[in-house]
């Protein structure tokens, strides 16, 4: 169950992130609520995983998801850059997050 929580904390990782980019400096109610909700299930979701997993590897992957699903949203949604190099450090990203799941005891 642990892993479980801890894939949901990392996408709502995601949700406060972006929702933070639309609150515009906390200038938007509704995006700011989101903001603020998303980092509250998100905190709570990664305590709960922590109960049982290591600190550092909990920790490593949740701000993993957190980053990776941050720029694919911000491709989508932001019209951000998208080239090769890009797309490689994102891909080493989900290696690492791979890794850390599966030599984590």
């Amino acid at each position: 169950m642990a892993w479980i929580y801890l894939l949901i904390a990392g996408i709502f990782e995601v949700v406060w992130a972006i929702a933070l980019k639309y609150s515009h400096g906390f200038t938007e109610l509704f995006p700011s609520l989101i903001t603020l909700g998303g980092m509250a299930i998100s905190f709570y979701l990664l305590s709960l995983a922590t109960k049982t997993l290591p600190i550092g590897t909990s920790y490593a992957i949740w701000t993993g998801i957190g980053a990776l699903g941050t720029v694919i949203f911000g491709i989508l949604l932001l019209n951000e850059p998208v080239n090769v190099l890009r797309m490689v450090f994102l891909c080493l990203i989900l290696v690492g997050i791979l890794g850390l799941k599966f030599t984590a005891a």
